[in-house]
């Protein structure tokens, strides 16, 4: 399995489509997830990330502090990957409105609010959803994307079925039919899957970070190698071998683009499918074993300095 896939079957994905949008000019809105009947149904620690889905018309968006500015057209899937506050609209100098305020469902109704507002000028759709991370699991994805990432999703080779299960997934929502939370879930992880294989493909190689390094040739592989077998024994000179590099490139490339060495890497990620296995309720000493520890108490030692808890904690926590 490639990193990038084993990355995203790790974060324990969580999502649905909320907001059915048709503005018209000249229109400005402020926003950011904030919707508090939702957020009650996810894990009190989730990360969440707000999506914009553009489906007819332009607008421009910016983050609120000033940082950045996009120019969104028909097909433009704008990402805000930390949740930050942002300002969408025909004319971002226009006093803004609240969003999550208009857009919050009723409590016992549907999920899926279609909101309609603006002046008698041009008109902009889109659909608005979120993804909600596990916090723990998915920080070296969450590390690696920006805070706001535009991705032209109509030129994607999955532009067709994006366009059709949005608006399966719009209609799920608005429905709120038995097993649409299943269904919305996985429209919205095709929605991120596609936006971060875009954002990994548009990158400059000089670029630094996890996803920086899926695009290099040798850190890739090295990769793609560590997920592959994570409880393989593994040690810097066999995978500077298997990448055809000198061990010392292998270190200093790594390590410049992921931000740690190879072998700090590995470690990391086996403590995170480790705290995911523990959610499953397998025994510590057997958890232990297949992270590539010896004894329960240095895998606890580890695991301690990782999450800030033991292991046992930690699960009682995560259960609760």
């Amino acid at each position: 399995m490639d990193a990038l896939s084993d990355i995203l079957k790790s974060v324990s994905l969580a999502g649905a489509v909320f907001l059915d949008a048709e503005f018209h000019a000249p229109w400005c809105v402020r926003t950011r997830f904030g919707l508090d009947r939702a957020r009650a149904k996810l894990p009190a620690d989730a990360h969440v990330a707000l999506f914009h889905l553009l489906t007819e018309g332009r607008c421009k968006v910016r983050l609120d502090d000033g940082a950045d500015l996009f120019e969104l057209v028909a097909g433009d899937l704008v990402l805000f990957a930390h949740d930050d506050r942002h300002l969408i609209g025909s004319d971002l100098d226009r006093l803004p409105l609240d969003a999550p305020a208009m857009a919050e469902p009723d409590a016992d109704g549907p999920t899926c609010t279609t909101l309609r507002l603006g002046g008698p000028g041009e008109a902009t759709r889109f659909v608005c959803g979120y993804v909600a991370f596990d916090r723990v699991l998915s920080r070296g994805l969450l590390q690696g994307l920006p805070r706001m990432l535009r991705v032209d999703i109509a030129a994607t080779p999955a532009a067709a079925l994006v366009r059709e299960l949005l608006r399966a997934g719009v209609h799920e929502s608005a429905s709120d039919r038995p097993g649409a939370a299943s269904s919305l879930t996985k429209l919205s992880e095709l929605l991120l899957v596609e936006a971060v294989r875009a954002h990994v493909e548009s990158q400059a190689d000089t670029r630094a970070g996890w996803l920086a390094g899926l695009r290099d040739r040798h850190v890739g592989k090295a990769l793609a190698l560590l997920h592959g077998d994570p409880s393989r024994a593994w040690t810097v000179d066999e995978l500077a071998r298997d990448v055809a590099l000198s061990r010392s490139a292998l270190a200093e490339r790594f390590t410049d683009l992921v931000g740690e060495s190879p072998m700090q890497y590995l470690l990391r990620w086996r403590l995170s499918r480790a705290a995911r296995t523990l959610l499953g309720g397998d025994p510590i000493s057997q958890v232990a074993a297949r992270s590539g520890y010896e004894s329960e108490a240095a895998f606890s030692r580890a695991f301690k300095r990782e999450f800030g808890l033991p292991p046992a904690a930690w699960r009682k926590r995560a259960a609760a």
